[in-house]
């Protein structure tokens, strides 16, 4: 394999340093993409994950939310500590991508590039193991379960940041359509909030022939779906964002019978904390009213997903600091838009001060695409800022 040309500015020790073992780092990546495993079942990816680390002379716990870890490096007498973090975990996606890489487990793809992230960070642990210039406590976060949005949350409960405490927390996500190794900031909110609804609107089935004699579920969930517009159009704030989308719907099996009952699965997003406590009461009022006036019945089970991941002020501009400092004010794009799709890490940084940023994967399919595939050009850009962060945080 040949080493892939790192996107960076001038040279500097870094980035000859990350160069030396890219390689090893590009086929590891690629390796772990070979692999992938859903939520909680990272056991493979665990044990590479903690081998590494441990052969680096890392103090590595295991273990914690079944298969994550925590590397622990100190240096110095310094006070100060810094977590870094990245996720773990695949999707239930039949790849497509006809890679000489691609998933051997049917059903099952890194999608996402969580093997990405878990690979620069690795990158990053390396240099910083075997060269980092550093005063303090580095404390490197491989987490498990992010695509369900349960991993982080049950790390935090099990006690991560009793057991590893840090003064700040990082993390980073690779993002299609952004140039590639341009690197993206945004203070507050920076994902929306994510929940989730299942509905059931209950009525009378009976003959398609003699509709009078049925109350029909269709007719009211139609009602039900057109209506839902007006909660986005009507009841918030034209200055805030919402998100409602209802992404499944199943009835009847025939097309002379109307069905008994009517299921749709919804997702609701916003930035604002006020917003979603709005959509969680106007939701499921509307599709009540809706069901009534039909003669039917409407059953919510409104589940609450994640909050928003809403970046600290300080620690974001260190970052986006750290960024221009490294690659010059080119590659950093500081005004960068917040994304409407979610992560987990939103219940970090409301435990501890922080940021999550954004790198560009380029011209590339989707996340959770069946298509989408990781540009291992961004793991020595992406490696060496962790460095840079991590060694000008624990100065």
């Amino acid at each position: 394999m040949n080493v892939i040309a790192p996107i960076s500015g001038s040279n500097d020790p870094v980035e000859s340093g990350i160069a030396a073992y890219l390689d090893e780092i590009i086929a590891l990546r690629r390796d772990l993409h070979q692999y992938p495993e859903l939520a909680f079942q990272e056991r493979r990816t665990s044990k590479i994950i903690a081998s590494k680390l441990s052969s680096w002379g890392y103090e590595v716990a295991t273990g914690i939310a079944g298969t994550g870890i925590v590397a622990t490096l100190k240096r110095g007498s310094g006070e100060k500590r810094i977590g870094i973090r990245a996720d773990m975990d695949a999707l239930p996606i039949e790849e497509a991508t006809g890679l000489d890489y691609a998933s051997n487990n049917p059903g099952v793809m890194h999608a996402c590039g969580h093997d990405g992230h878990a690979s620069i960070l690795l990158a990053a642990a390396r240099y910083l193991a075997e060269t980092g210039n550093f005063n303090g406590t580095l404390r490197l976060i491989f987490q498990p379960a992010e695509e369900i949005g349960a991993g982080a949350r049950r790390m935090i409960s099990e006690g991560l940041f009793e057991r590893f405490p840090v003064d700040a927390v990082f993390g980073l996500h690779n993002w299609p359509g952004v140039p590639t190794g341009q690197f993206g900031f945004v203070e507050g909110a920076a994902m929306a909030s994510v929940d989730q609804a299942n509905i059931r609107i209950v009525g009378k089935g009976g003959h398609g022939a003699e509709p009078h004699r049925a109350i029909d579920p269709v007719l009211a969930s139609a009602s039900f779906i057109t209506a839902l517009q007006s909660v986005v159009s009507r009841n918030v704030d034209p200055q805030e964002m919402a998100v409602v989308t209802v992404g499944s719907i199943h009835a009847g099996s025939a097309s002379n019978v109307i069905p008994e009952s009517v299921e749709l699965k919804l997702t609701m997003r916003a930035f604002n904390e006020r917003v979603r406590e709005q959509l969680k009461e106007r939701i499921p009022a509307l599709a009540r009213a809706q069901a009534e006036s039909f003669g039917a019945l409407a059953e919510v089970d409104y589940r609450l997903g994640f909050p928003a991941l809403t970046n600290h002020r300080e620690e974001t501009a260190f970052a986006r600091e750290v960024a221009i400092d490294t690659f010059g004010g080119a590659k950093v794009e500081i005004d960068f838009k917040p994304r409407t799709a979610s992560e987990d890490f939103a219940f970090m940084l409301q435990a501890q001060p922080g940021s999550y940023l954004f790198v560009g994967n380029g011209d590339s399919a989707p996340l959770h695409s069946a298509h989408y595939n990781f540009d291992d050009v961004i793991i020595a850009p992406a490696a060496r800022y962790w460095v840079r962060l991590a060694e000008t945080f624990l100065r």
